[in-house]
């Protein structure tokens, strides 16, 4: 018996997953199911993961009724100018492809990235600083940082 990865699946043309603002997604879906699904759906999405509340963002949804039990189908979808993905401690932006029939729970999902530079964005950390701090860590005269501060 065919595992349910085995049953439908996301191919993207030159196995590519990462993307520019803009760029155009090209790619197959194929199934292969024990019965004719009532529909195969697909969608063009992003999603926040982490810390906080999920939001997600549908960009495409587009879905064939009565398939057939098995086929494939190619597809494209055009990527909006952003959000990009994002890595963080606290908070992720992920971007994904997926196909789901109905009824039935057999689902594949390929992630990609959406970024300019074909990376997501790490988020690092700021160091916290003290604008009133003396010492060290104070800026050298003449700096932008001592023309901005209030004189004493």
């Amino acid at each position: 018996m065919d595992s349910p990865i085995d049953k439908l699946k996301v191919t993207l043309q030159e196995d590519k997953t990462a993307f520019g603002p803009r760029e155009t997604i090209r790619g197959v879906i194929e199934w292969n199911l024990d019965a004719n699904p009532r529909r195969l759906d697909l969608s063009l999405f992003w999603y926040t993961a982490g810390q906080g509340m999920r939001d997600v963002g549908m960009l495409h949804n587009v879905w064939f009724d009565d398939p057939g039990a098995r086929g494939s189908k190619e597809f494209s979808f055009e990527l909006p100018d952003g959000p990009f993905s994002v890595s963080g401690k606290l908070v992720s932006v992920l971007w994904a492809i997926e196909l789901t029939c109905s009824p039935g729970s057999e689902t594949a999902r390929r992630e990609i990235v959406v970024s300019p530079t074909g990376q997501a964005v790490l988020l690092g950390s700021v160091p916290m600083r003290n604008p009133f701090a003396r010492g060290r860590s104070e800026p050298g005269p003449g700096s932008p940082e001592s023309i901005l501060r209030p004189s004493q």
